[in-house]
């Protein structure tokens, strides 16, 4: 098949190449998902829509289908559904591709919105998804945008955007060793909303022309979901007037900190409970077994989708990922919630987010366990955690001009 007139040879190698390379690939991801069913990365309920075979309907109507990769990245597309909720009558398909993105975001779907599983990136299965799901309007976020999907979009005449992207130098050195795949991909969205003028430069660099910076979508999420029977009781069994303060999303570095500055409040304030949430749940052995030495003044959460709850109940909040070469997660949750940020050092993919929290009095970091239990014993932290909320509000409002855009593509094409 020749180039066609409105894309360039180059570009047009670049969608052949691509496509027969996955074409290649496509009968060894099948065992490939196996493997990751067997190690417990994917669903075994669900992992086969990610060979594009649908686990449910597509709705009668309009459809605007929005992508994610993560469980932070996805939960964050709630802000862009409850706004254009308010001015279409459109369906919404998720697609993610993390087991625990499912999982939690599914526990409560906003209104007139599906989730699935990202199929793999390879022809079959990609014309396999939009021939039954035939989005009207694909809505790609932060650093997820596979080639393949975009090539065959674009193809069909689906409008398509890139929406809070983010990207440090270390994706754009990665990017830049294919970028003639990416220009390509990059050249066939009708826009671009970057989280940050590094991004945006790095996306200009790659080859994207109408980059816009409009802030990351995570503040203007609404606050994260929780089961009101379960807050009661817990509050009733484990609150009774004490001081609480949790460790969200937590790895190993973070929980050294944490136990460490626990175990010093203990001596001011015994009665003082620590919740550790890890990341990945099936690490609370691990983390119970560690923290075993300081008995019931340490609980450590097993399941997914409890941030909204532990928050709610929290005093305070240290953010994991922050002691660690993660380089932090979502200080928006907790600060939607009123709650101030406490993090470490290391915060590298969320540095915009933690500057504007540090800035308007909402955040504060620390370096090691005895400054962060002298500070949680300081008692400033509604203060604190007034100022965190207020932050978040003044940054939503921020997107109001993306919002208007979407909103104008979807009434051009939807």
């Amino acid at each position: 098949m020749p180039p066609s007139p409105s894309i360039g040879l180059g570009d047009w190698v670049a969608v052949q190449g691509y496509r027969a390379l996955t074409t290649t690939l496509r009968p060894l991801l099948p065992a490939y998902l196996k493997r990751r069913v067997a190690r417990g990365k994917d669903s075994s309920d669900r992992w086969r829509e990610k060979l594009a075979e649908p686990s449910s309907t597509r709705p009668s109507g309009a459809l605007i289908w929005l992508h994610a990769v993560g469980l932070g990245e996805v939960m964050a597309l709630r802000s862009v559904i409850a706004h254009l909720s308010k001015t279409t009558d459109a369906y919404f398909l998720v697609t993610s591709t993390s087991r625990g993105s499912a999982e939690v975001f599914t526990q409560e779907l906003p209104k007139r919105t599906q989730h699935q599983l990202l199929p793999l990136d390879s022809p079959t299965f990609v014309k396999r998804f939009l021939d039954h799901w035939r989005p009207d309007l694909v809505i790609w976020a932060e650093q997820e945008i596979w080639p393949g999907f975009v090539f065959e979009a674009h193809s069909r005449g689906l409008p398509q955007v890139l929406i809070n992207a983010r990207m440090d130098r270390k994706s754009f050195e990665s990017r830049r060793r294919v970028k003639w795949l990416f220009r390509a991909a990059l050249s066939r969205l009708r826009f671009v909303s970057a989280q940050d003028e590094v991004t945006a430069r790095h996306l200009r660099q790659l080859g994207s022309i109408d980059v816009t910076v409009d802030g990351s979508l995570k503040p203007a999420a609404p606050p994260l979901p929780f089961d009101q029977v379960e807050y009661e009781a817990v509050r009733g069994e484990l609150k009774k007037g004490r001081f609480i303060w949790v460790l969200g999303s937590s790895h190993l570095a973070d929980e050294t900190v944490a136990l460490a500055a626990h175990e010093e409040l203990l001596k001011t304030q015994p009665d003082a409970i620590l919740v550790i949430v890890p990341r990945f749940p099936d690490r609370a052995s691990d983390v119970a077994a560690a923290a075993a030495a300081l008995g019931n003044a340490v609980h450590v959460e097993n399941g997914f989708g409890k941030l909204g709850l532990w928050y709610r109940l929290a005093d305070a909040v240290m953010m994991g990922g922050t002691f660690s070469d993660v380089e932090g997660h979502n200080p928006w949750e907790p600060a939607r919630l009123g709650r101030g940020v406490f993090h470490g050092p290391k915060f590298a993919n969320f540095a915009p987010d933690y500057a504007a929290l540090q800035k308007c009095g909402g955040a504060m970091q620390v370096s090691e366990a005895t400054e962060l239990a002298d500070l949680l014993a300081s008692r400033q932290l509604g203060v604190m955690g007034a100022k965190a909320e207020s932050c978040a509000m003044e940054r939503a409002a921020e997107l109001l001009p993306l919002f208007a855009r979407l909103e104008g593509l979807i009434d051009e094409t939807v």
